[in-house]
This record gives structure tokens, C-alpha cells and sequence, in this order.
């Protein structure tokens, strides 16, 4: 059985794969670049977390990474689409189905990335903030 934080990762992966482009977890950046962006969720680092002791909980706030890159002549309409999609997303359920206490996602930093013989890449690390308890910080 996954633990808590595993399954959180699984969920957040989960409603990427359900946006336009195509959403990875934990990938290479591949050769191509779909017309509709690219999305590679990055587990991140769960962060030294706040204790309680009684009862014991471990309090996290996760910061795990989303990559967002397009490719093509109307790169920016398709970053701009790609990275409020990933907004609206995250807003409609903002506990993951009641996995987390809360989901929020900070503002990409987007750059442009220049490929030889081709057009350039738009891409962004946007992290995101997943806060959730446990009472194992391994389980």
C-alpha cells in the first residue's frame, strides 16, 4: 500500500494527465514536444515538518515542482493556456479529493530556452504547495 505522501503525488499526477498536453511524472525532458505542452510533475521535497505530539502528526508542506514547457510559433497563447489550466485544476478540488489539507501553486518564473534548427522552447518550474498531515513521516 502507497503511503500518504505517495498517494498525494499519485492524485496531483492524476489531474495533470487531465489537462491539454501531456503530463509526466518524474521524466526526462523528451525530444519532441507535443503541440499542446508538456507537463513533468517532479516529486519535490517534503520539507522538515511541523510536530504535534499528542496526538503525534507530522505536518508537511510539500513543495513538489510541476515542469511546463510548449514549443512552437504561438508559444506564449499556448504557455498562457497551458499554465491556467494547471491554475483552474488545482482550484476546482483544492484538497485532492480530501487527501491534503490544502493545494496551492506559486507563479512560474517563465524562460525561453533556445533549441538549434528549431523554434524555441517557453518553459517554467511552478512549484506547488501540498500541505497534509501523517502519523508516520515514512508511512
Amino acid at each position: 500500500m502507497p503511503n500518504q505522501r505517495e498517494t498525494i503525488l499519485t492524485a496531483l499526477h492524476a489531474r495533470l494527465s487531465a489537462l491539454p498536453g501531456n503530463a509526466l511524472r518524474g521524466e526526462v525532458l523528451p525530444e519532441r514536444i507535443p503541440t499542446e505542452g508538456l507537463l513533468i510533475l517532479r516529486d519535490g521535497e517534503p520539507g522538515e515538518p511541523e510536530v504535534t505530539l499528542s496526538p503525534l502528526r507530522y505536518h508537511y508542506q510539500h513543495r513538489a515542482e510541476i515542469e511546463a514547457v510548449v514549443q512552437g510559433a504561438a508559444r506564449d497563447a499556448a504557455f498562457d493556456t497551458l499554465t491556467a489550466s494547471i491554475g483552474a485544476a488545482l482550484a476546482a478540488d483544492r484538497t485532492l479529493g480530501g487527501l491534503c489539507d490544502w493545494v496551492e501553486a506559486e507563479a512560474p518564473r517563465p524562460v525561453d530556452l533556445p533549441v538549434e534548427g528549431a523554434a524555441s522552447l517557453k518553459a517554467a518550474v511552478i512549484p506547488v504547495v501540498l500541505h497534509y498531515s501523517t502519523a508516520d513521516p515514512l508511512g
